[in-house]
């Protein structure tokens, strides 16, 4: 009976995490370059049970031995293993805006180890000096004059370096050049991941690599394309009609996991007060 309590507990805590990732998922629909997690859901090890029986040995003052004969597994619950992100292109929308820049995929190699297309990304540089990176091109020009996000993280240009304009009044071409009065400057910088699902999620739109080692430029590899198209912005990838749905099947799962569990409650308690009066 404490094994049925164990699983039913282990899916009411599976539907939980599920719940508040889907319900973070819901919160950043509008927010620039977000992508939506998803989760995956995996069963604890199955336990092989076996009867255990005694057999009269045929030997003369022969001795009971012992024999075992398989029942079948016993699945002892779920967990959540991991979210995972969906690097997927978000809606590419116009805002109008010179300083909003839409990072648009090209042609992108595929991963011999995901079997999946790797992932773009801008370069930028938090407070701390670490280069981290986003889809997020919802940028501004701060006042000492080096252009950022809205989070205050500087933008990179191809070579790692902070990019200084005068003010916002600033073309950015296809390619990612920077042009100031009919002047090409500085070129966002623009990273490549092959595999984006080894990238850390930090928050804010922000993605590290799990070894700490920057990620190769886009430029550099004949084999990417990519276009920037200024005045635009990418929307989150999120799916809220389904989110919504796949919220509503996680709380009837974890209302189907507390019944089980207050079932068991209610017969381990009859066992304990009632029974063990007898």
């Amino acid at each position: 009976m404490l094994r049925g309590f164990y699983s039913a507990a282990a899916g009411m805590l599976a539907q939980q995490r599920r719940t508040e990732m889907l319900t973070n998922n819901i919160a950043n629909a509008n927010t620039p370059g977000y992508k939506v997690d998803q989760g995956s859901l995996r069963a604890f090890p199955e336990m092989l049970m076996q009867r255990l029986e005694g057999v009269q040995s045929p030997a003369k003052n022969g001795g009971n031995l012992r024999t075992a004969s398989s029942i079948g597994g016993l699945n002892t619950g779920v967990y959540m293993q991991e979210m995972i992100p969906l690097f997927k292109q978000g809606d590419i929308r116009e805002t109008g805006l010179r300083t909003d820049v839409a990072l648009v995929n090209g042609n992108l190699p595929i991963s011999a180890e995901t079997n999946q297309p790797g992932s773009l990304f801008f370069t930028v540089q938090n407070a701390n000096g670490d280069v981290r990176y986003t889809r997020n091109g919802n940028f501004t020009v701060d006042p000492a004059g080096f252009l950022t996000t809205n989070e205050g993280f500087y933008v990179l240009d191809g070579n790692g370096n902070r990019i200084a304009l005068e003010n916002d009044q600033f073309d950015v071409s296809a390619d990612g050049s920077l042009l100031v009065n009919g002047q090409t400057g500085s070129r966002l910088g623009i990273a490549f991941s092959d595999n984006p699902l080894n990238l850390i999620k930090e928050g804010n739109g922000l993605y590290r690599t799990n070894d700490g080692l920057v990620l190769p430029n886009a430029t550099a590899n004949p084999e990417v394309s990519y276009t920037l198209k200024q005045g635009f912005i990418e929307g989150s990838n999120v799916d809220v009609t389904q989110a919504m749905t796949e919220m509503m099947a996680a709380y009837r799962t974890f209302e189907a996991n507390q019944k089980v569990l207050q079932a068991y409650d209610k017969s381990m308690d009859k066992a304990v007060n009632e029974i063990g009066r007898l």
